[in-house]
């Protein structure tokens, strides 16, 4: 029999995934800037905050709308916020680099739902000072079901198995148990920290939005990168942190968004986090 066999170009494939996180990326900026106010994040359609215009489809295309308007409503001339565009294009930065890092899998699929939850929740938490439960619990969900479809990486529950079960678990067992261990100990450690600063300073210094983001971070990332977020996030919260502070002139009692830099590392680890987990342990099993 004959046989039809299509060959995609590789360049298509990359088009097509920077583009549909564009289109993504466009639904996150809806997701970001109505979830913190309680609004339906599916209608009504998007229209200008200054004029209440609908958006035409032709004004709503990613990144080149707002170019070709100038970032200004074409009814009112009001200023669209450069937020939008820069949303759309991380989105799809990211998008694209889960594609070229893991491939055309269900591991890029997992990584690619990870940033774009991480994205709404950095962009919140910098403008509103919200971690919306809803987008912390739904990604807590999807960390645990892409658990069971996926492999472990961590290898923390693989160890423990081992050693308290005379047989080896099933996969996805061990899997959901390295999500289950990453959530636990980075929320739970995360608590720690903001329990003990409210008992030494007398207020708080950590929401709980926090602490429910690392649960959903843990449920993806396992224990070892879970924890590697947490060392990374304080670091660019110091540093970032202490350089933003003195370029606005803040107080130095000035609310920082903790959750935006734990957001920007648990990203930094999905890429590079494996390598460093894997250095560390090697220089540990050298000694």
């Amino acid at each position: 029999m004959w046989q039809i066999r299509v060959v995609i170009p590789a360049y298509a494939i990359d088009i097509f995934v920077f583009c549909f996180g564009l289109i993504i990326g466009s639904f996150l900026n809806v997701c970001i800037v109505r979830i913190p106010e309680s609004k339906s994040i599916v209608m009504p359609a998007s229209a200008c905050p200054k004029c209440a215009t609908s958006i035409r489809p032709y004004d709503n295309i990613p990144v080149i709308s707002w170019l070709i308007l100038r970032g200004k409503c074409r009814a009112c001339g009001a200023p669209i916020s450069p937020m939008y565009p820069a949303v759309e294009m991380l989105t799809a930065l990211l998008f694209f680099g889960c594609y070229q890092t893991f491939g055309l899998t269900t591991n890029a699929l997992k990584w690619a739902t990870f940033s774009a939850l991480i994205i709404v929740l950095v962009f919140t938490d910098f403008r509103e000072r919200i971690l919306p439960d809803v987008v912390n619990y739904t990604g807590f969900v999807l960390g645990l079901a892409f658990a069971l479809a996926i492999a472990p990486n961590d290898g923390t529950a693989n160890w423990i198995a081992r050693r308290a079960f005379a047989t080896p678990l099933p996969t996805p067992v061990v899997s959901l148990g390295d999500a289950f261990l990453g959530a636990a100990v980075g929320s739970s450690l995360l608590w720690l920290v903001g329990e003990a600063y409210f008992r030494l300073r007398g207020r708080e210094g950590m929401g709980l939005g926090d602490v429910k983001m690392m649960l959903m971070v843990g449920a993806f990332l396992g224990l070892k990168r879970t924890l590697l977020t947490i060392l990374a996030g304080s670091l660019l919260g110091s540093v970032l942190g202490m350089l933003f502070i003195l370029a606005r002139k803040k107080e130095s009692n000035y609310e920082l968004p903790f959750g935006s830099f734990l957001g920007m590392a648990a990203v930094l680890v999905v890429f590079f986090g494996t390598s460093v987990v894997n250095w560390y342990q090697s220089m540990l099993m050298g000694r």
